[in-house]
């Protein structure tokens, strides 16, 4: 039987405040076997926890580039003393969301830009303090990113997930070298998005994990244009259910079995979160 994980997923998202259970159990119907749930602020920490231990799940911790317009040098402090308190909790498995997000105009220029930048910097100190992998947001913004983690660990490795990649070969290459996964989900599906497909048909398979984004990042058979939604077409929402679908397709891209593709994705995630190796033996044995 195909098991899956599901390696970034926001089921904490007011998306799901109605029926998170029903979205959960619908994906494990489906052989989705575990989430991972990141967190974006700091008022979400407690959100992601609770979820991850009442689903089996695990979380991460950490303040998106999105949301450090409202979050100050006291967050960081609060993040610092949460992945303290909760250090030997196994379903604590990394920093993040955290990166760089040079799509949103806003945060491209002063003072966003630095304000992100410095909150970026200072929770990969946090990262290598508590000994804890990264979930990285990478939007347009790769290239410092990887300034930022050799910047932060010269000459050393880390473990983590450039999520939602979608940079060049070049840049892909670097975060491998730096000993990242790569994570790809339904932006893939579509057809038009030449340069990832290439990148998820073409990259050795040791490089990648798989995610939904939930309820962001839609596949293309949930997606719906700004005209069709104007002609009262409803845009599907994401869930964690529909990993198996994209999967799929994936494999169909790399021209491997379903199966195949599964076993390795899952044993990616587990080498880039290697807690997730107490939580789910039996795909390690």
């Amino acid at each position: 039987m195909t098991d899956w994980i599901d390696s970034h997923c926001h089921l904490d998202a007011t998306e799901f405040a109605a029926d998170a259970t029903a979205v959960r159990a619908r994906a494990a119907s489906l052989q989705v076997v575990h989430c991972v749930l990141p967190a974006v602020e700091v008022g979400n920490f407690e959100a992601v926890r609770v979820l991850a231990h009442v689903g089996g799940d695990s979380y991460a911790l950490g303040i998106h580039p999105l949301y450090v317009a409202q979050a100050d040098d006291g967050d960081l402090a609060e993040l610092d003393a949460q992945l303290l308190r909760h250090r030997d909790d196994p379903r604590l498995v990394a920093v993040g969301e955290i990166g760089l997000d040079y799509f949103v105009p806003d945060l491209c220029q002063p003072p966003l830009r630095q304000r992100q930048e410095y909150f970026y910097l200072e929770q990969l100190k946090l990262a290598r303090k508590h000994g804890l992998p990264v979930l990285l947001h990478v939007r347009r913004s790769a290239d410092q990113l990887l300034k930022g983690l050799r910047a932060t660990a010269p000459g050393q490795n880390w473990q983590g997930i450039a999520h939602a990649f979608n940079g060049s070969e070049q840049q892909a290459q670097a975060f491998l070298a730096l000993g990242f996964k790569l994570g790809f989900g339904g932006a893939l599906t579509f057809e038009r998005a030449l340069q990832l497909r290439r990148l998820a048909s073409s990259l050795p398979l040791s490089a990648l994990v798989l995610e939904t984004d939930a309820p962001d990042m839609p596949p293309h058979w949930l997606y719906q244009s700004a005209a069709q939604r104007a002609g009262g077409a409803r845009q599907g929402r994401n869930e964690p259910g529909e990993l198996p679908r994209i999967g799929a397709e994936l494999a169909a891209l790399r021209s491997i079995a379903v199966d195949a593709l599964a076993d390795a994705v899952k044993r990616n995630t587990l080498a880039a979160l290697p807690r997730l190796r107490g939580l789910l033996p039996e795909i390690d044995a």
